[in-house]
């Protein structure tokens, strides 16, 4: 695969100057670079919860871990960004069965591999192969976990997750919502990639003030393939006609 190539599916967008594909797994795939991008997989999520008394299906990390797979075998990367929440908590390395640490063993075998720091993991101590950092900048991209304030020059050319994003938009038949990628261009900030990970609307205060709205971009994930939409199609969200104002947004 060329860098010019976009993969299957995917829906092409630029952060600071750098062309990225946003992938239907939830994955940012940086072709120039040949870096892997995702954000938010929690794993051991499911684990934790069963720790505290609350049971849910014991299989998100191997979910995950699938997905990751296959977006490795296809386009083998040379280098592999995780943007925080690796682990749904600092403890979660500890839980990891064998096979499970086995299959991230090899995921990173043969390329750079990096954890930046997440809220949920950022005391995480056991061993789990490859590089951390708090956050990282490589070439005109800034890798974090949680988006820096709106209208800073810390903004430009941010690449973040924490959010989790999703967008309802308007369709023919009604709306749809799904989770997506949000970027204005200066910044963008990934969809949540865990099996067992949520999403909140772009419409929701957390997002306030963090894209120029007029620009903005929610890249929704579908079954097969990216789906760009533009701000004055997100539900809520509070476009003006003229597509350059934003009104309040419904809460």
């Amino acid at each position: 695969m060329t860098s010019e190539t976009i993969p299957l599916g995917g829906s092409r967008f630029e952060v600071n100057g750098e062309v990225l594909v946003g992938l239907p797994s939830g994955a940012a795939w940086w072709p120039a670079t040949r870096t892997l991008i995702v954000a938010d997989m929690h794993f051991e999520k499911g684990s934790s919860f069963a720790r505290r008394g609350s049971l849910l299906p014991p299989f998100d990390t191997s979910a995950t871990l699938s997905r990751l797979e296959a977006d490795v075998a296809a386009l083998a990367p040379a280098r592999v960004i995780s943007l925080g929440d690796a682990f749904h908590d600092p403890f979660g390395p500890e839980r990891l069965e064998p096979g499970a640490r086995a299959r991230l063993a090899a995921l990173q075998s043969g390329r750079e591999w990096l954890w930046i720091d997440g809220n949920h993991d950022a005391a995480t101590v056991a061993e789990i192969g490859g590089e951390r950092a708090s956050e990282a900048a490589i070439g005109a991209l800034v890798f974090r976990h949680e988006p820096a304030p709106g209208d800073t020059l810390a903004a430009i050319g941010e690449l973040a997750g924490h959010l989790h994003p999703a967008a309802r938009v308007r369709v023919a038949s009604g709306s749809v919502r799904r989770h997506c990628f949000a970027t204005d261009g200066r910044r963008a900030i990934l969809p949540a990639y865990g099996s067992l990970a949520g999403g909140l609307d772009l419409a929701a205060p957390a997002f306030a003030g963090l894209f120029a709205a007029e620009r903005l971009v929610a890249h929704l994930l579908g079954d097969a393939r990216v789906h760009a939409m533009p701000a004055r199609a997100i539900v809520g969200f509070g476009i003006s006609r003229d597509g350059t104002g934003r009104r309040r947004a419904s809460r």
